[in-house]
């Protein structure tokens, strides 16, 4: 076909693309580009008929209230979608799903306080995002980790107080960053985000603006370098001993399993039980009381293992069964930290042998762990215990002696990583 032709039809069949007449439409063929510009109209909704292979949509300062899932079905090519200055409250799920090859959306200054973020999942070629001036109270740790291409980034003037750990990892390309005019919490909550701000290669825009709301005694001071918070990562320690021939326990052997945690503000203690029989997690103590009498009427009690709000947790007559693992999780505001024992019952004549054929699992933290220094030189204590039960000692370094009892039948192969 004639190449004039061939031009003269595609000029066509852009002219002939639908357009509200309250828009103007128009190609711009330098950037291969088409244009609806529905801006400075009054609309109080999205228009209907916009052209299909539209790149590009404006609808900026409109009297637009909501969105609705189907509101840009007919331009799934749009590549930038201007909805600035509107008074848009309520944005239905799923209304930007299927906008794959979005690259900047624009939805400042609106009273969005509800944000479809699981949206943003799919829109993995978004380069800009600005939802600056609006009512956000909260972002989702996971809201942008899809998002590797993003480079721009407005969440200034809205009501975020704050923001999880990680919110920014997966954007490696992030250049700009506003999240100035936020009341931000200034607690131990926002501990992360402090250092966050004072390492981040990232430009912050209006950084001494980024200031504290709370608590009163903060109030008005910025979120850097030199605001002091009086926080502290959890540091955790694992201890256990076992108990044969109690006067109360007769029939077996009780396994007791001690984690001390101390941090700012003070942790709270998650265990976690992995057995062939069992794989929990136990949040917080589920008996009342302690001591011996607990332990004796332990065989009444519908719990397996028993937590103690002291942190201590106790399996009365443990057996093969409960072997496993045994990890104790330290959490505070700041993040967490967490150690673990290996537990095994020693049947060969060599427990060593015997024990060294388990596979022992070194304790990851979930979260934000030791400080910087540590994390270069992690410490990690192997404990190989022979004869059992034990009794920990405290030297007078600060670390730990193990001492066995004369008696036992238990064998222990540990693996402890400690942070201190």
């Amino acid at each position: 076909m004639d190449p004039v032709v061939c031009l003269v039809a595609a000029l066509l069949f852009i002219e002939t693309q639908s357009c509200p007449d309250v828009c103007s439409c128009f190609a711009r063929k330098t950037y291969n580009s088409y244009i609806a510009d529905c801006s400075y109209k009054e609309l109080q909704a999205v228009p209907i008929d916009l052209p299909s292979n539209a790149t590009t949509l404006t609808l900026s300062v409109n009297r637009i209230t909501s969105l609705q899932e189907d509101s840009f079905l007919d331009v799934a090519e749009l590549q930038a979608l201007w909805l600035s200055y509107n008074e848009i409250r309520a944005v239905q799920k799923g209304t930007f799903a299927f906008l794959v090859q979005l690259r900047v959306m624009d939805l400042s200054y609106n009273q969005i306080g509800d944000f479809p973020w699981g949206d943003l999942s799919n829109l993995t070629a978004l380069q800009q995002l600005k939802l600056s001036s609006n009512r956000l109270e909260k972002v989702p740790l996971e809201a942008f980790h899809t998002l590797r291409d993003l480079k721009s980034l407005w969440l200034s003037d809205n009501r975020l107080t704050v923001l999880s750990e990680g919110t920014f990892d997966s954007m490696p390309l992030l250049s700009q960053l506003q999240i100035h005019n936020n009341p931000w919490n200034c607690s131990c909550k926002s501990w992360w985000l402090k250092r966050w701000l004072e390492d981040t290669l990232v430009s912050i825009s209006e950084k001494d603006s980024v200031t504290c709301a709370t608590p009163e005694g903060l109030k008005g001071l910025v979120l850097g370098r030199t605001l002091q918070l009086d926080c502290m990562l959890p540091s955790v320690q694992l201890v256990y001993q076992s108990s044969l021939g109690n006067s109360v326990l007769h029939d077996g052997l009780t396994l007791l399993l001690h984690c001390r945690a101390v941090g700012k503000p003070p942790p709270e203690l998650r265990w976690k039980i992995q057995t062939p029989s069992w794989n929990i997690a136990i949040n917080g103590p589920n008996v009342e009381g302690e001591g011996d009498k607990v332990l004796a009427d332990s065989k009444q009690s519908k719990e397996r293992f028993l937590v103690f709000s002291n942190g201590s947790m106790a399996i009365p007559m443990f057996s093969k069964t409960d072997e496993g693992l045994y990890t104790c999780q330290a959490m505070n505001d700041v993040g967490s930290r967490e150690v673990s024992v290996n537990v095994a019952l020693a049947s060969a004549e060599s427990p060593t042998e015997d024990l060294l054929q388990n596979t022992i699992q070194a304790s990851k933290p979930r979260t934000k762990t030791c400080d910087k220094e540590e994390l270069l030189k992690p410490e990690e204590k192997v404990v190989f215990i022979y004869l059992t039960p034990v009794v920990p000692k405290t030297s007078n370094s600060g670390g730990t002696i193990w001492e066995a009892w004369p008696w036992g039948s238990l064998s222990l192969l540990s693996l402890l990583v400690l942070c201190s």
